[in-house]
């Protein structure tokens, strides 16, 4: 059994790779497999289709993203807004860290799968929501307390956090269009000057 899970998480990982690297489409089961170090009957074992490893791909990421990004900032040792800040610093060394492990900028791996796949695949497509809404989540927890102890105005929480996630989106868009992780450095800060007003 300890076999069969490590040969999973070897075509998962592969998988992230690649994928993450390249794209959805650019990426086949058979570059999957010797990446993996294991053949295409092992892989069907395990995923019955690309599309079944995609969404074990997803899973994946939003783990490490969650272990990496995520939790190391947004945890309640700071002020809201400073935690905002420190979330900007992650995503760039996250970034930077992937850039120097693949050569390139490779920008956010959801936001690269919503754009190849959100608008073909549905069950992709609502899977990439659940990541997007559980980042937005966490926005959305860092300005409630933020307006709890007067670091901001009312806001409208939830348009405010989306409004986040979308500048966050656009930001790792030009900065691997840039192939220059500076990009967030130099635009982060304005993320957490972001507010929609109540109403």
């Amino acid at each position: 059994m300890t076999d069969q899970r490590e040969t999973r998480q070897r075509i998962v990982d592969s998988a992230c790779d690649l994928i993450h690297r390249r794209s959805y489409t650019a990426v086949g089961v058979a570059e999957i497999c010797a990446q993996a170090r294991t053949r295409k009957g092992s892989f069907y074992h395990f995923f019955p289709s690309k599309q079944d490893l995609s969404l074990a791909v997803i899973d994946e990421l939003r783990r490490i993203l969650d272990e990496q990004v995520l939790s190391p900032s947004f945890g309640r040792d700071l002020p809201p807004l400073r935690r905002l800040e420190r979330f900007v610093d992650h995503l760039c060394g996250f970034q930077q860290g992937a850039m120097a492990a693949m050569g390139r900028m490779p920008g956010c791996p959801f936001g690269n799968l919503a754009l190849e796949l959100a608008t073909t695949d549905e069950v992709i497509r609502r899977r990439l929501e659940v990541v997007f809404a559980a980042i937005r989540a966490r926005f959305e927890h860092v300005i409630e307390d933020a307006v709890a102890i007067g670091e901001t105005g009312p806001v409208d929480v939830r348009a405010t956090a989306e409004a986040m996630l979308a500048y966050m989106e656009g930001m790792l868009m030009l900065a691997k269009t840039a192939n220059d992780p500076a990009v967030i450095r130099r635009l982060g800060p304005a993320l957490v000057q972001i507010r929609i007003p109540p109403g």
